[in-house]
């Protein structure tokens, strides 16, 4: 049996910028989804903490050690500048394999800098 769990995560990431004129996704300095184990295209869940909302894009590649978290599109309806979101990747896998996977887990500071 597959199941699908969770496998990456930003915690308290700061919204930098909201661009709804782009087609869509969200922008993540390079940085931080390295670390977070996410790569580009991947579909992610985003929550925002300052207004409860829960909705799902995919994963732009922004400018390395840029602090840029930017909702594109109809996303940026979503948030506002300097709301505090979490960004969760998920993923496929058996089900004894999850029973010990550890997820990457990042958690930053008010410039979305990687806290140690």
């Amino acid at each position: 049996m597959w199941i699908q769990r969770f496998k990456s995560k930003i915690h308290r990431a700061r919204v930098t910028e909201a661009n709804l004129n782009y087609q869509g996704s969200i922008t993540i300095d390079e940085i931080l989804m390295e670390a977070a184990n996410l790569i580009e295209g991947e579909r992610v869940q985003i929550v925002n903490n300052n207004n409860g909302e829960r909705f799902e894009t995919y994963v732009i590649k922004g400018e390395r050690k840029s602090g840029i978290i930017c909702l594109n599109g109809a996303a940026a309806r979503r948030v506002q500048l300097d709301d505090i979101i979490i960004i969760i990747g998920y993923g496929f896998m058996d089900f004894e394999e999850a029973k010990t996977f550890h997820p990457n887990i990042v958690f930053v500071d008010e410039n979305n800098h990687i806290l140690q």
